[in-house]
C-alpha cells in the first residue's frame, strides 16, 4: 500500500474503497475459518464441499475467503455467510454433508439451515 501524504491520497483511497465494496454487493461472502483446530476438525474438506456443491448448484455469485481463529473452537468448523444486503450469519460444526446443504438451502435459496452461532457482528460501512 503507498504511503498516504495528502488529503488527495485519502480521498482516493476511500473511493477506491467504496469502488471495491460495491463490486461486492451483489456477491456471495463465504469465509472459512481455517485456524488450526478448524482444519483439524475438517475445516478444508468444508471449504472444498461448499465450492463443489455451489458448482453443481450454479451459484456462480461466491467470493471465498479464509481466515484465521474465529473464537469458536467449540464449533468448529466455523464459516460465515454474507448474503447480498443481509447480515453475515455464523454457522458452525459443519462437516461436508451440512456444507452441502448450507449451499443448497442458504446460499441458494437464504433458507437457515444447520447450527448458527449467535454473533454481534459491529458492522462498518463506507
Amino acid at each position: 500500500m503507498a504511503k498516504i501524504s495528502s488529503v488527495a491520497d485519502l480521498m482516493k483511497l476511500q473511493a477506491d474503497s467504496k469502488a471495491k465494496a460495491a463490486a461486492k454487493k451483489d456477491k456471495i461472502v463465504v469465509n472459512v475459518s481455517l485456524a488450526t483446530c478448524s482444519i483439524a476438525s475438517g475445516g478444508k474438506v468444508v471449504l472444498e464441499a461448499m465450492k463443489d456443491e455451489a458448482a453443481k448448484q450454479g451459484v456462480s455469485n461466491v467470493e471465498y475467503m479464509q481466515s484465521g481463529c474465529m473464537t469458536y473452537c467449540h464449533s468448529e468448523p466455523t464459516v460465515v455467510v454474507t448474503l447480498p444486503g443481509k447480515d453475515p450469519v455464523c454457522f458452525g460444526k459443519l462437516d461436508e454433508k451440512g456444507a452441502r446443504e448450507l449451499v443448497q438451502k442458504y446460499l441458494k435459496n437464504g433458507e437457515v439451515t444447520g447450527t448458527v452461532i449467535p454473533v454481534n457482528y459491529n458492522r462498518v460501512e463506507f
